[in-house]
């Protein structure tokens, strides 16, 4: 009988180990299908089958795979990156297995279509417009009354997103984003959107089932970077029918009738607003969060669904999970970073990632990427879990030393620029 595979296509730096691991666990054998296999350090510690392809060739990726049919049973195609997401609905249709309606991930993925077909549904979203240049962004941004939210149409990990309070900041970012500074996956597209505020919150939904709602903490504008996320969120049992209800309506409107869906919301004085739909499972450490809360392993479940088995999303487990994310607070090159160590024998610490090691470059985009690590705990109660996370968080320090400035590299016998 031939072995059971499971085709990993790309990868990202929280969710890609765990994928592989979960694989495992459940008998598969996981093949990693990327552009560059060497950036992903955890398929060659977990001895994992690695093969370079062009994962933005969908002919590509179908003869890679028609080869790998004729040694293993193919038994799903996933992958835990947006950008390569709607791919893996293609190859699913392909090859005839579950998987994503691409043509439903696709119209997500461009927030501006995802935004007109959930205004056309009635799901209360921002005030927006679409604009292709300056002058646009500038009669946009006037239309909506500042402060604005400004960004791409197509983007993840909050990259390029900027909330401009003045007509200064709106053309600084204006030319971040449309003068070659911001690399485009697609024709430039920039969404000016009213800038909803509120208390931050996100489900966690798998097919047409909420599982979990959290609460999302940033750190101050203009940028969006996450600091901490908590699950379950602090809510009423009112607030949170009414962020469920709002986020299941986002299903139908969009077509995502299959797997694993984010839904970001800000409760508002009108109450609560989606703020955007993500086609696919949360990123770290949510998951993990999802399982220390509820005992409900997303990862597991999503590769059951990939593979044809019934998921199973009962709750087994009551407590109080929440990850902090380590913030790179300068740029400059990484000197040190200890006490993880310490962070996780601090007793209900669950977790401690560090991204970077010393001597790493930092240079902060205002995205996803300024996070350096991030550590997981879970407790009871919210006031329990924050003191373990205060505690463990403390006890982790790091010293960033500056770049030298231009005059520094001048001097006789300072820094080689």
């Amino acid at each position: 009988m031939a072995t059971r595979a499971l085709i990993l296509v790309e990868g990202t730096r929280g969710s890609g180990l765990p994928y592989v691991q979960t694989a495992l666990r459940l008998g598969l054998h996981p093949i990693a299908l990327s552009a560059d296999p060497a950036q992903y350090d955890y398929l060659a510690t977990e001895g994992v089958e690695a093969i370079g392809v062009d994962t933005d060739n969908l002919d590509a990726l179908i003869r890679q795979c028609s080869q790998l049919r004729a040694t293993y049973d193919i038994a799903g195609i996933t992958s835990s990156k947006e950008s390569v997401y709607a791919t893996v609905g293609k190859l699913c249709r392909y090859f005839d297995i579950p998987g994503p309606n691409p043509a439903s991930i696709e119209q997500c993925c461009d927030k501006f279509v995802q935004r007109q077909l959930l205004a056309e549904a009635g799901v209360p979203i921002p005030a927006y417009r679409v604009a292709a240049n300056a002058a646009d962004v500038e009669s946009s941004a006037a239309e909506l009354g500042l402060p604005v939210i400004v960004k791409p149409a197509v983007g993840s990990g909050s990259m390029g997103v900027r909330l401009c309070r003045s007509i200064d900041e709106l053309a600084e970012h204006t030319a971040y984003l449309l003068n070659g500074k911001h690399i485009w996956r697609s024709p430039p597209k920039v969404l000016v959107e009213e800038f909803a505020q509120g208390p931050a919150y996100y489900a966690a939904v798998m097919g047409h089932e909420v599982v979990g709602i959290g609460a999302a903490d940033y750190d101050p504008p203009p940028h969006f970077v996450y600091r901490e996320c908590t699950i379950p969120a602090l809510l009423t049992d009112e607030e949170h029918k009414r962020i469920a209800d709002v986020s299941l309506s986002c299903l139908p409107a969009l077509g995502l009738d299959w797997g694993p869906k984010s839904i970001e919301v800000r409760w508002t004085k009108r109450g609560p607003v989606v703020i955007e739909v993500n086609p696919r499972l949360s990123g770290a450490p949510t998951p993990q969060l999802i399982k220390l809360a509820y005992g409900v392993d997303l990862i597991s479940e999503h590769i059951k669904l990939v593979i044809g088995d019934e998921p199973n999303l009962r709750k087994r487990e009551s407590q109080v999970a929440a990850g902090r994310f380590l913030v790179a607070d300068s740029d400059g090159t990484l000197d040190w970073i200890d006490g993880a160590s310490r962070a996780a024998a601090v007793t209900g610490v669950t977790e401690v990632r560090l991204y970077v090691e010393p001597k790493a470059p930092i240079v902060r985009k205002g995205d996803y990427r300024d996070c350096i690590g991030h550590v997981v705990a879970a407790s009871p109660s919210h006031a329990q879990t924050e003191a373990i996370l205060q505690r463990a968080v403390a006890s982790i320090g790091w010293s960033i030393k500056p770049l030298p400035t231009v005059d520094e590299r001048e001097k006789p016998g300072g820094p080689s620029p």
